[in-house]
């Protein structure tokens, strides 16, 4: 039964979380826990559909034309080195969990009751966009996610993005800091535990038909409002995952 409940979940998840430009790393993390599986085989597993599901994502929303490579950048160019740091990093949770769980619910709970569009766009300053980059990268690391549940939420509130391309902008964002993170990982030694095929290869699947789903989704079909309310959930899925971290792994 768990081998058909377990990617009929995941699919799901990454049909929801690719609707809004993420990968869905802390769905997965969350899902997999609730199955039993170890947290080995948790950490590389999430990450590597979050490159499969970011990567679609990616390409779905570029397709649409809502990719802005000026707000990209800022961010990545600090956030993947330290994402390739805190993968090299192990988690201990606690505190943190605590912490990054509740910023998340507070977040979803704004986009849910406030998801209407900003009347203005900001310009994106260097002078923030390069030190949150790196802590959201060292974030994304530690944690075994993409920093897109961090970003999109960011991009809204500063008022620096709309949410189609904040959709866009997150989707590369995770795709690059989830490699940086698979890359730490097998660096620091832990590449001789890659889970086994035979788990890997469905979840992979179920992450490809959801990622294409949803991607296409967001990128054509759901209106803002409806993009700021899936995140909504999204962030709670993922803040609640968070504030179980402790137990989880």
């Amino acid at each position: 039964m768990t081998a058909v409940l377990l990617p009929a979940a995941l699919l799901l998840i990454a049909a929801l979380y690719a609707s809004v430009g993420h990968g869905g790393a802390s769905g997965y993390i969350a899902v997999m826990a609730l199955a039993g599986l170890a947290p080995e085989t948790i950490r590389p597993t999430a990450l590597m559909m979050n490159v499969v599901v970011a990567g679609i994502a990616t390409a779905q929303f570029a397709r649409a034309g809502y990719f802005r490579w000026a707000l990209l950048w800022p961010f990545a160019v600090a956030a993947v080195p330290f994402a390739w740091l805190g993968g090299r990093v192990p988690l201990d949770a606690g505190l943190f969990g605590l912490v990054v769980g509740a910023v998340l619910l507070l977040s979803a709970a704004r986009l849910f009751w406030q998801p209407r569009e900003a009347t203005y766009q900001r310009v994106l300053s260097l002078a923030w966009a390069l030190p949150v980059g790196a802590l959201l990268g060292l974030i994304s690391g530690l944690v075994g996610v993409g920093g897109g549940i961090f970003l999109t939420p960011l991009l809204l509130f500063a008022g620096w993005a709309r949410a189609h391309v904040a959709a866009a902008v997150s989707a590369p964002f995770i795709l690059l800091n989830s490699l940086a993170g698979l890359l730490g990982w097998w660096g620091q030694g832990q590449g001789q535990g890659w889970p086994p095929a035979d788990l890997v290869v469905p979840l992979l699947l179920a992450a490809v038909i959801g990622g294409s789903v949803g991607g296409w989704l967001g990128s054509r079909r759901l209106p803002p409002i409806q993009i700021k309310r899936a995140l909504a959930v999204v962030l709670l899925v993922a803040g609640l995952k968070m504030l179980g971290l402790g137990v989880s792994w």
